[in-house]
């Protein structure tokens, strides 16, 4: 029996040339652009210098400097809390509008899923800015800038889900005779919420993070201390800065992450 059957293994498929075309792309556009912003290693060394006399100038951590910090911290959450809860409710009607399975016709489905696409285009830092120009110096346009951010990014990912929900509860909404609102309320809704409040919770975490870097362009928060502290020189307080946000975004993103798998 075993002469009768040969023991051949089949023919490895032949790998496609575009595998190569791909890696040689890459190779070049790699090479293109490590020429053309003159990215050189060696300059990291030579400057290492100025790296270390500015770690040098972060310690002692002025620890002292701590009560200034409060009300800055508190206004960072804030801003991250309003523009998150804004954000993500104007994103949940967003979300269902740039679905197929949800939207009530091929234009609306067209219109929003422009709309996201161009709103997520947009970095958060350069909606501060004109936000900054439109409304002055504060929270305010950092609040703005994280809706508009938090519009994007949530109303993707909630379309997306909804584009993959079971259409049997949606079938026989519209069985029923089921209203726009009423399809959505009762067959989709409760399908995707825990995958919506966990989208909510990420970006909240997101919100936080960005709101210290939106300060830095005059959008309030922490952020404007830490551009006041640059501009001084102030890198023991620089450290401190940077050591009380890490706890704090550390601490949050360990709560979201808990309440995310709980969800999930």
């Amino acid at each position: 029996m075993s002469a009768a059957l040969p023991d051949a293994r089949p023919t490895r498929p032949a790998r496609s040339k575009l595998v190569w075309v791909a890696v040689a792309l890459f190779l070049a556009m790699t090479a293109w652009s490590w020429d053309g912003i003159g990215f050189s290693p060696a300059e990291l060394v030579e400057k290492a210098d100025n790296a270390r006399r500015i770690v040098d100038d972060m310690f002692p951590v002025a620890w002292q400097a701590w009560p200034v910090l409060v009300e800055p911290l508190l206004e960072t959450f804030r801003m991250a809390v309003i523009g998150s809860v804004i954000g993500c409710s104007l994103a949940l009607l967003v979300g269902f509008l740039a679905s197929q399975v949800t939207a009530p016709n091929g234009v609306v489905y067209g219109v929003s899923k422009t709309l996201m696409s161009v709103v997520r285009s947009i970095p958060d830092v350069l909606y501060a800015l004109l936000f900054v120009a439109a409304v002055s110096i504060g929270p305010l346009a950092g609040v703005l800038a994280l809706v508009f951010f938090n519009v994007g990014v949530v109303a993707k990912l909630l379309s997306e889900t909804v584009d993959a929900v079971p259409l049997g509860p949606l079938e026989a909404a519209d069985a029923a005779g089921a209203t726009f609102v009423q399809r959505v309320r009762a067959a989709v809704f409760p399908q995707v919420l825990p995958n919506y409040l966990a989208y909510a919770l990420y970006t909240f975490e997101l919100n936080l993070r960005a709101s210290v870097v939106l300060g830095l362009v005059g959008a309030g928060g922490i952020g404007q201390v830490l551009r006041i502290a640059q501009t001084r020189y102030r890198y023991d307080v620089i450290a401190l800065i940077i050591f009380v946000t890490f706890v704090i975004v550390f601490l949050v993103e360990a709560l979201s992450i808990s309440l995310r798998r709980r969800l999930s």
